[in-house]
């Protein structure tokens, strides 16, 4: 058998040849580790490759890696030769050669024989004659002379000994030298030597009685020097006996504390150790344990049994204690618990010997054993003897006392602050150096140790809590300043850096925090010093780690039952005080409350936040009561409500999956008003808390962020605003304000501060700034919502963007007014060009942001002027120039926002502008008008006078108030002259304000005058203009908010008063209405569909108002671009008044038809937008009786739906319906011109839901009502009551619906719908004549525009007029009618009923009839689709020359937009009642 093989790495083939060959030459090529050199070198030997004699040419011929001497190398191979020969594989050759190896490695002195004598066994010692006896007779020897070296012991003739010796022992060790110099101890020694030999004393016996002297002396350092001169070994063993006889049972007499203190103060001399002595120690560790733990259980029962209730108690005793009267509170019951646990546990200290040994270490200042008997103890909890807990304080006491002296030095002379803000502190002498605090490790074991018993020595607590923060201070000024800013001689950080030396120090002052300072303070009743030392300290920490600390502070509790005790008892009594918390009481149970709270706040203020989610009446007097709260209370607050929000388990929504939960509305109105309250209430860690939660594409927590701004900076978002309020926000910040401030006063000092405080948590200077990053992330969640919300019905959803989209509202709307000026907003926001292609903002919300920034561009001819302000000498520098590029003054306009940002010009602006749209849009638009449509405000076109002059005259009116009060005290007096001073201040500021607005508005009005000319001249597809304004701008902007509402309004009604080329309103309002409406309330959440009604409503108004007398029609309308048939040509002929009431009619009727639509419609959505849409627009729609009772008959129905949301809703439209139905006129009243409309005022619902949805913003009393013709002197423009005051010719104007002739021009399409009437019911020759005598004008100018049509195309026309004649013919018939109505819509026709079965009377003019291509054979080239839902539908094109109101009517139906004919709706209403 041979030996395994070995892979030599250093002894190779080739080496041992050489080797072998004796080269005296040859050397090993590089270094190599000794062992393993060595290590393949014997094996070679053994295996015989290479004879004994080569090893030394081996060893000389190799170099070392590591440095090893002779000896070194004599011992390594001892050591292998040693391993190789208790190898029992090894075959027998191999065996006789490590014998020889070993005896050669003898002979050659290269390895001592002691060495193998030592290691090696006694056979392989004998085989090797390293030994003259046999190994069997070695192995004896060595038996006994290991017995009598170990177990023999010496015998001393006791009788011989004599009690003099003893004596003179004793007397010699009991003196007390004045001086124990070396030379007496020196003497000392000699004298006990001499005593032991001369009374031939027992040396074991005088070790003992100098033991017990030493003892009753251990002050006497003489001793110190005596004990050396006996063995160690025998001390621990005397000490043992003596630690074993008070273990007796005959022994009552506890062990002595000199004994502990002895045995410990050899320990720490290293005369013994520690482990020695501690075998000799009782009781086990075991025993001590299981006694221990029974004792700490039945302690946790009795704890948690603190609060609950006794179910078998009676009911006399329960209402006992509710009967009590006057809450009281023990603050010191859980010290009581504590108190009786300790004194219960004293006879464990006088019986447990590990513990006193503990006592003895402490004793002697030896925190190293300490600390080692501390991590063996620590289930015994020893911290909790009261004597174990004074001598740790003495050491802490010692450790900081010359730190505590250093800090009391330095706060003397300033260079370490009193209250600390931030980390610097100010250099307080001329030398520009300080002194450096430094802690010692040791002094954070001690605190560990002690755990939440320090709170036995307040005094030393907030000792170790100023010298804690001095020394973190210290360690950050290190970094910053360097050690130069330093005593170089007191700065000793080792080999760390500063950083590093920052970082051990932050984290051994969190272990202390955490591990002994927090726990504490839930022992110490009712002392608010000690907490606010603790937060000096903790102030200095990042807010991440101070919310760690709070969130692992009760985690340990189990295991200290006083701290469980304390919580329990702490919850038990927040309880009773809340349920007797009132406003009669609010002072003194407030400061009983905050008396729990300085002692247990986690727990007591994380009771209160359980009581108030579940109550939510309990918010103002909880807020109340918090006055008298310090800051590491308010600190532990905001962290015990963030935990109650991002706790996991709790549903944030309702059971409908709509309404947010009643705890998570409560708990954000308490967050609201305490932070409002208290300034101290700091922000960063919710602001950081929502950032991550929409990092993760949760947005519900953002109705904290909503109550933050409405409480503390009273910015309000609401939909349902007064047509007041509405008109309001059209006005100056004074106005504005006044109307939203909700009876808080402008100039409120703590409404500023908090606003202030709010922006300030926001934009803080040294921290992560987190305004942006919630602004641009609630931007996008707005944009994402809808996608990805896992929700089961559309509707909650709907419930969900509308919530967000709130929310990015009002903190925009906050931003904007809190960050001043506007320069820094602009600042501190990113680009236009980023919002959009950075971070992927849509349009709108893009420009929401950005439109503050617009207004900075400066005009650079004259630097007062910003946009869209215009001055006299940009209007007389652009008359002067000729040229377009200089007439046009945004060219000069600048944006320098200083070093921080590149100058934009509005060029580039533009410029950007043209990259947000697809490149096809820009065919009908222009960036110019796009840019003017979102960068206006409401503002910058209408002055709300009335409002101006309502809310001067409410100042008037205090002002007089003010003076008839009769009270004359100086009191009083002063009062009043202060109240004089702020309403003539606001008087002022209205004034001012108000005169300012209109002259601002007159420059903007100039500058769009000037601009309005290159809007839409250069727009290559004039059909799609109105298409793409209403997709691109309208609805956007409209279904925004709702002042952008009224807005989108307004701005079409300047497009109109201003003449603006190529924008025809007429057919604006038709896409409007005939086109666009029905999908957009298909598409719109809750809150949109009531904006839209909000546009509409405003659209109609003006309509109306047009409608209402021919004379404001001509003045208004007659002559402007808006009102021209053929709108390629804004100056060709108008649309005469007539026709527009005939178009008007058809508008009325399309609403009214899908009005109806939506409400019978299946789909949830479409009949909630259609109740809602109604509700907004009921104070101008419906006009007429027959329209009226059709959508009266609809809702009826609704109201008895089972879904209840609907039922109020269709409650409180059935209620403004019925309060407008007296208004309602006939169909002869509305086509003669004599519509009265009286805007009736909804009546309250007693549901609160029907009194926020269903009652319409624009409805009530205050809504103006067009007046008849007859009689009528409101002026041009101007609403009678004065609620929207406009000026002349700036009321919204509606457009028609386009037609374009093949091979002309295009022209407004005036369909052949018509309105019943006398003269068109009494035969067809007066309706023919009409027919003639109206559109002659327009028959005219196509005439002359269409001089080369073909023949074929006359041929058709004669075709159409016929078809038209003998529709018309069947339209008088009621028979014919009748029975084609029976046939087509198989659905009976009753009197006063609509249906989409029912046809009206024809009409001579439809304004937006698009053929539908049916009849190929005669409408060649004609090819218009039906696409409803398609927002960039083309207008009408008729091809021929044939005018406007010879137009074929494809259907007979006025209410309908006779989009189809009778076949295609022959063929498509069953399909549609299918799907029904």
């Amino acid at each position: 058998m041979s030996l395994s093989p070995l892979e030599y790495l250093y002894l190779t083939e080739e080496s041992i040849k050489e080797l072998k060959n004796g080269n005296t030459s040859f050397k090993f090529s590089q270094p190599v580790p000794t062992l393993r050199f060595l290590y393949e070198l014997c094996w070679v030997m053994v295996r015989g490759e290479l004879p004994f004699q080569k090893c030394k040419v081996a060893l000389e011929s190799v170099e070392f890696v590591d440095y090893a001497s002779q000896e070194e190398l004599g011992s390594s191979l001892a050591d292998i030769v040693t391993q190789l020969a208790q190898d029992m594989s090894l075959p027998g050759e191999n065996r006789q050669r490590v014998n020889k190896l070993a005896k050669w490695l003898v002979e050659s002195a290269l390895v001592p024989l002691r060495f193998f004598q030592e290691r090696c066994e006694e056979e392989f010692l004998w085989e090797s004659e390293m030994i003259k006896i046999k190994a069997a007779d070695l192995k004896s020897k060595e038996v006994r002379v290991n017995t009598r070296l170990l177990y023999q012991q010496t015998k001393f003739n006791l009788l011989r000994e004599e009690s003099e010796g003893y004596a003179k022992l004793v007397t010699l060790l009991c003196q007390n030298p004045e001086n124990s110099t070396q030379n007496a101890s020196a003497a000392t020694v000699g004298i006990i030597k001499s005593l032991i030999g001369h009374f031939d004393l027992d040396p074991n016996r005088v070790f003992d009685i100098v033991l017990e002297c030493f003892e009753c002396q251990l002050g006497n350092s003489i001793f110190l020097d005596l004990i050396p001169i006996f063995p160690k070994s025998h001390a621990s063993q005397i000490l043992g006996f003596k630690f074993q006889y008070y273990q007796r049972l005959e022994v009552n007499d506890p062990v002595p504390s000199e004994l502990y203190q002895l045995t410990a103060l050899l320990v720490k001399r290293d005369f013994i150790d520690v482990d020695s002595i501690y075998a000799h120690l009782l009781p086990k560790e075991e025993d001590a344990f299981d006694h221990y733990n029974a004792f700490s259980a039945k302690r946790l029962d009795e704890a948690n049994k603190i609060g609950k209730i006794n179910l078998a108690a009676t009911g006399k005793d329960l209402m006992d204690e509710e009967k009590q009267g006057d809450v009281t509170v023990d603050l010191y019951a859980a010290l009581d618990m504590e108190t009786e646990a300790v004194a219960e546990r004293s006879a464990e200290l006088e019986n447990s010997q590990p513990l006193g040994m503990l006592m003895g270490f402490l004793e002697v200042d030896d925190w190293y054993h300490a600390h080692v008997l501390f991590d063996r103890l620590s289930h015994l909890n020893p911290a909790e003897h009261v004597k174990i807990c004074d001598g740790l304080f003495k050491l802490i006491e010692r450790s900081i006392s010359e730190p505590n002296d250093l800090v009391c030095k330095m706060q003397l002379l300033g260079s370490l602050p009193g209250v600390v803000t931030d980390y610097s502190m100010e250099v307080a002498n001329s030398s520009s150096s300080r002194s450096y605090i430094s802690l010692r490790k040791e002094l954070f074991e001690m605190l560990s140790s002690v755990g939440p018993h320090l709170y036995r020595d307040t005094l030393l607590l907030q000792k170790v809590c100023r010298v804690l923060r001095g020394y973190y201070i210290c360690a950050h000024e290190l970094v910053t300043s360097g050690e130069a800013g330093f005593i170089s001689q007191t700065v000793t950080i080792g080999d760390r850096t500063p950083r590093m030396h920052l970082k051990d120090a932050r984290s051994r002052i969190e272990e202390a925090l955490g591990g002994c300072l927090l726990p504490s303070l839930q022992l110490i009743p009712a002392n608010p010093a000690v907490g606010l030392e603790i937060w000096e300290l903790m102030n200095l920490l990042p807010y991440e780690v101070r919310y760690r600390l709070y969130g692992e502070w009760e985690k340990d509790d189990e295991q200290f039952p006083m701290l469980l005790a304390a919580r329990q008892t702490a919850k038990l009594d927040t309880r009773r005080i809340l349920k007797r918390l009132a406003k009669e009481n609010l002072k003194q149970l407030g400061r009983m409350v905050a008396k729990l709270a300085h002692a247990n706040p986690m727990t007591v203020l994380r009771t209160i936040v359980h009581q108030i989610e579940a109550y939510r009446d309990m918010i103002t007097p909880v807020v109340d009561a918090f006055k008298y709260l310090t800051q590491l209370e308010y600190d532990i607050l905001e962290y015990v409500v963030i935990e109650r929000l991002a706790q996991s388990g709790r549903e944030k929504l309702k059971d409908d999956g709509l309404n947010l939960s009643d705890w998570l509305q409560s708990l954000a109105s308490f967050w609201g008003h305490l932070c409002k309250k208290y300034p101290s209430m700091e922000l960063r860690g919710l602001f950081q808390y929502l950032v991550n939660q929409l990092k993760k594409g949760n947005g519900i927590e953002l109705v904290f962020m909503q109550e933050l701004i409405q409480q503390m900076a009273n910015v309000h978002y609401t939909e349902n605003m007064t047509e007041e309020q509405l008109d309001a926000m059209a006005g100056s910040d004074t106005l504005r304000y006044q109307a939203t401030s909700f009876g808080i006063t402008r100039n409120n000092k703590a409404l500023i501060k908090s606003t202030n405080r709010l922006r300030d948590a926001l934009l803080p200077k040294d921290e992560p700034k987190l305004a942006i990053p919630l602004l641009l992330l609630i931007a996008q969640h707005r944009s994402v919502v809808v996608i990805n919300a896992e929700v089961p019905y559309i509707k909650m959803v709907s419930e969900q963007f509308d919530r967000c989209h709130g929310a990015l509202l009002q903190y925009v709307e906050f931003l904007s007014s809190a960050v001043t000026p506007t320069a820094a907003y602009a600042v501190l926001i990113p680009t236009l060009d980023e919002l959009v292609h950075v971070y992927h903002l849509d349009p709108e919300v893009a420009f929401l942001i950005y439109r503050p920034v617009m207004r900075l561009f400066r005009c650079q001819r004259n630097s007062d002027v910003f946009w869209p302000s215009d001055s006299d000498e940009a209007v007389s520098a652009a008359n002067a120039e000729k040229e377009s590029e200089s007439s046009d003054s945004s060219a000069y306009l600048l944006l320098d926002l200083g070093s921080s940002r590149k100058p934009i010009s509005w060029t580039d602006l533009l410029d950007t502008i043209r990259t947000m749209l697809p490149s096809k849009a820009w065919n009908s638009l222009s960036a110019d008008l796009y840019a003017t449509f979102w960068g206006l405000t409401l503002y910058d076109l209408h002055v709300p006078r009335s409002r101006y002059e309502s809310e001067i005259a409410k100042q008037h009116a205090a002002l007089k108030a003010l003076e008839e009060l009769s009270d004359n005290s100086s009191s009083a007096i002063t009062k009043r002259k202060k109240d004089k001073e702020r309403i003539q201040e606001s008087l002022d500021r209205l004034t001012m304000e108000l005169q300012r607005h209109e002259e601002h508005v007159t420059s903007v009005r100039r500058r769009l005058t000037r601009e309005k000319d290159t809007w839409l001249s250069s727009c290559p597809d004039t059909l799609k203009i109105n298409m793409e304004f209403l997709q691109r701008c309208i609805f956007p902007r409209c279904t925004f908010s709702m002042p952008d509402a009224v807005y989108c309004a307004v701005f079409v009604n300047t497009l109109h008063s201003l003449g603006t080329p190529f924008f025809n309103t007429v057919n604006h309002i038709d896409v409007l209405i005939c086109k666009t409406l029905q999908p957009m309330i298909c598409c719109c959440t809750e809150y949109e569909v009531g904006r839209l009604g909000r546009f509409l409503y405003e659209t109609l108004k003006t309509a109306y108002y047009w409608k209402g007398d021919e004379s404001i029609y001509e003045r208004e309308c007659g002559n402007m671009p808006g009102f021209a048939v053929y709108y390629r040509y804004p100056n060709s002929q108008r649309v005469t008044y007539g026709q527009f009431i005939k178009v008007h009619w058809k508008w009325s009727q399309r609403i009214t038809r899908l009005l109806i639509q939506c409400l019978e419609s299946t789909e949830y959505m479409e009949i909630r937008n259609a109740l809602i849409l109604l509700t907004k627009i009921s104070s101008v729609f419906p006009v007429t009786r027959k329209s009226g009772i059709n959508l009266e008959k609809r809702v009826a129905k609704i109201k008895s739906d089972e879904r209840e949301d609907l039922k109020v809703l269709a409650t409180g439209v059935a209620a403004a319906l019925a309060s407008r139905k007296p208004s309602w006129v006939t169909d002869e009243e509305f086509g003669m011109g004599y519509l009265e409309l009286k805007l009736a005022a909804v009546p309250a619902s007693k549901s609160s839901t029907v009194n926020s949805v269903a009652i319409p913003n624009g409805s009530g009393p205050s809504v103006p009502q067009a007046e008849p013709s007859v009689g009528r002197t409101v002026a041009a423009g101007r609403v009678a009551d004065g609620k929207l005051d406009r000026p002349e010719s700036s009321m919204p104007k509606p457009d028609l619906g386009q037609v374009k002739q093949k091979g002309s021009q295009s022209t407004n399409g005036l369909d052949g719908q018509s309105m019943p009437s006398a003269a068109l019911q009494s035969d067809t020759p007066i309706q023919k004549h009409i027919d003639e005598s109206t559109c002659r004008p327009l028959e005219e100018n196509t005439l002359k525009a269409a001089s080369k049509i073909s023949g074929e195309q006359e041929v058709e026309e004669r075709e159409r007029d016929r078809e038209k004649a003998s529709i018309i013919k069947e339209d008088v018939d009621p028979n014919a009618s009748k029975r084609r109505k029976l046939k087509r819509e198989h659905m009976a026709s009753e009197p006063g009923e609509f249906s989409p079965s029912a046809h009206p009377p024809a009409l001579s003019i439809n304004m937006s009839q698009p053929s539908d291509g049916r009849d190929r054979g005669e409408r060649k080239g004609v090819m218009v689709q039906q696409r409803p839902g398609y927002l960039d539908e083309p207008g009408l094109r008729i091809h021929g020359k044939e005018s406007a109101s010879k137009a074929p009517r494809r259907d007979a139906d006025s209410m309908y937009d006779r989009e189809w004919d009778d076949d295609k709706r022959q063929r498509a209403e069953p399909k549609r009642r299918h799907r029904k």
